[in-house]
This record gives structure tokens, C-alpha cells and sequence, in this order.
């Protein structure tokens, strides 16, 4: 039987994707797709990618570009430390390499926001190094077909999985193996009701062969997902709505977002008045959750008509903002759902 490798990389060749804008890229480019499908799915990532490049062609430009103008343009791909690392990244490099990606995988592994699989996908794909990667469906595909049990979050779990996936190299062709083994995780390989009939390599695989495909790998371990609740005042006087810009770390950090109340911490009330603001109309908007990856946000939009727009409002990082402007801008999901909802209903 042929190896691991070179049946994935015969697989590859006839049904593998070949048209994603990043492949035979350069590194930045291949950086750059690397970051965005981070926990992010292909077809999403594709037109932000595009957008990406055609404003900011190079790592140069990327660099010299504001926080907030890489923020808006990774508005709505959620995760937004991504964007802010990747920033980041690119003023290190044009500091540190001249505005040349750095070539060593030590180099790379030393950038704000690169792990071990991210640093070895640009190696391998950019520069047809010999390293081995791990995504999240590398692992899945790894797990069933040498058989490992566990969670692949585990870190023995995962030390396992990044033995086998070394030893399952290839000597050559290391950019086509790279890219089959994420094609086929994505196409064949998936979550649920993956294909196995279609797969290259189900002959030896120890899940298809021993019926433990739908076990592993296996879950993550279940955890009741802590709430928070956070109140939005959407304050409007006329078109423009008032908006904060949020503090560089944490969520949404660098974006511009409504004032928010943190679980009742601080009174509406009190807000408003601090800042010298005269209601005419309050409406309490239908209520919505958003997910993050360690927490439920149950978030309470609360519209406030405004008599006035007092100068006091503008100091502190905020400013009132025409709505259709806002809505380009550097906003977070929630906050465009919000936005929009008001936007589309005339409120």
C-alpha cells in the first residue's frame, strides 16, 4: 500500500481546492490567510482576504496603516485580537526585517499572534519547508486515522498527534501534502457525516475500520458557559448615534462600540447625566445573545432619543457619528446587528 502522504497528495492533485486566492502566494499573503481561518471557515474568510490585500497590498502599507483602519476592514470576521496581533506583526517586521517576512520558523513562531501550526503552514506553504501543521482538521483527521483518543485541546492528546504528524511527512511535494490534509478535513474528513467512502486513505484508517469514526476525536469536555448581561445605549440625536472607542485589550479592544453598562454596575441614569445628556425617548429593544469562545453575552439594546449633543459627550475616546458612516466603520457584529436593526426600522 502506498504511504499516508502520497496518497493524499495523489488526492489532492484531482480533487483538492486550487483556486483559493492565497495558494502559491507569497508569505504574506499566506500569513495572512493563515490568521483569518483561524476559527473562521473558508467561505467567509475569502472576501474579507480579497478586501485585505486590495487595501493593503503589501506588509509595508499594512504596516504603515492606522489600528482602526485594519480594524474596519476586519469588521464582522470576529476575533478581533487577530487583526490587532496581525498590525502588530507587520510594524515588527518593517521594524526588524526591513519589510521582508522573515524566513526562519523561529522568527516567524516570535510574532504576536503566531503559534507552532501557524508558523510551520507559512514555512511549509510559502517556502516549501518540511514541517508538520495541526489545525483544527488536521487534528480530526490525524486522530481518526491513527486512532487517538481524547480531546485534541488535551496536551497529551496533542503531543501525541504531533509526534504521528511528523512521522507522517513526505520528503517532497511538502506544500500539496499541507494543503490535502486541510482539504481533506474540510471536505471529506469533516465534523459530522464525513465521507469516508470518498477518502484516500479509509483502508488503514483505525476509526473507519474499527466503526469509531463518529467517536473520535472526541468531544470537548462539556462546561456550563458562564453569562454575562451588558446593557448598549444607543444614543441618538437625529442620524448620528454616540459611540466609545474601546480600550486597546480585551473584547472588541480598538473598536468603537455604544457606551455599555456591565451587568447593571453602572446606572443608566447616572450615565446620562454624567455627561450632561437630556432624554426625550427611551425604547428597550428586543434582547439578543452573542457567543464568545469562554462566555455568553445576553446583551440588552436600549435606544435614547437625545435632546442635545453636549461637547462633554466628545472627550473620553467618544463622538457622535452619522449611522450609515458608523455602519463602515470599525464596529464589532452585535454592535452592526444592533445598528442595523435601527438603521432598517427608521427608529
Amino acid at each position: 500500500m502506498r504511504s499516508f502522504s502520497s496518497r493524499l497528495v495523489s488526492w489532492q492533485r484531482r480533487y483538492g481546492r486550487h483556486d483559493l486566492p492565497w495558494q502559491g502566494a507569497d508569505a504574506y499573503r499566506v500569513w495572512l490567510s493563515e490568521i483569518m481561518l483561524q476559527q473562521t471557515q473558508v467561505i467567509t474568510v475569502i472576501p474579507y482576504f480579497q478586501r485585505f490585500v486590495a487595501s493593503f497590498p503589501t506588509l509595508a502599507v499594512l504596516a504603515a496603516a492606522s489600528e482602526e483602519q485594519v480594524l474596519t476592514h476586519w469588521s464582522g470576521l470576529g476575533y478581533y485580537a487577530r487583526g490587532r496581533n496581525l498590525h502588530r506583526a507587520a510594524q515588527i517586521i518593517v521594524g526588524t526585517y526591513g519589510g521582508e517576512f522573515p524566513r526562519k520558523f523561529e522568527q516567524i513562531l516570535m510574532l504576536p499572534g503566531i503559534g507552532r501550526s501557524t508558523a510551520a503552514a507559512i514555512c511549509a506553504l510559502a517556502h516549501h519547508e518540511r514541517r508538520a501543521i495541526l489545525d483544527g482538521n488536521v487534528k480530526r483527521l490525524i486522530a481518526r486515522y491513527a486512532g487517538i483518543a481524547g480531546w485534541t485541546g488535551d496536551g497529551e492528546v496533542e503531543k501525541k498527534l504531533w509526534q504521528i504528524a511528523e512521522e507522517l511527512l513526505p520528503r517532497h511535494e511538502i506544500a500539496r501534502y499541507i494543503q490535502a490534509q486541510m482539504d481533506l478535513g474540510a471536505k471529506l474528513c469533516t465534523r459530522s457525516s464525513p465521507k469516508c467512502g470518498e477518502c484516500p486513505v479509509s483502508a488503514d484508517c483505525v476509526a473507519f475500520q474499527s466503526g469509531r469514526v463518529s467517536e473520535l476525536p472526541s468531544p470537548r469536555p462539556r462546561k456550563v458557559m458562564p453569562e454575562r448581561q451588558s446593557t448598549f445605549l444607543l444614543l441618538m440625536s437625529g442620524r448620528d448615534i454616540l459611540l466609545e472607542k474601546r480600550a486597546p485589550k480585551g473584547i472588541w479592544g480598538g473598536m468603537w462600540c455604544p457606551p455599555e453598562l456591565f451587568d447593571g454596575l453602572v446606572d443608566e441614569s447616572d450615565y446620562v447625566h454624567r455627561c450632561g445628556i437630556d432624554i426625550s425617548e427611551r425604547i428597550t429593544l428586543a434582547r439578543f445573545n452573542h457567543s464568545f469562545t469562554h462566555f455568553k453575552m445576553n446583551i440588552i439594546p436600549v435606544l435614547l432619543r437625545v435632546k442635545n449633543k453636549p461637547d462633554l459627550a466628545l472627550q473620553n475616546g467618544c463622538m457622535w457619528i452619522d449611522m450609515e458612516q458608523a455602519l463602515h466603520g470599525a464596529i464589532p457584529t452585535p454592535v452592526r446587528k444592533m445598528l442595523k436593526s435601527i438603521h432598517s426600522s427608521g427608529e
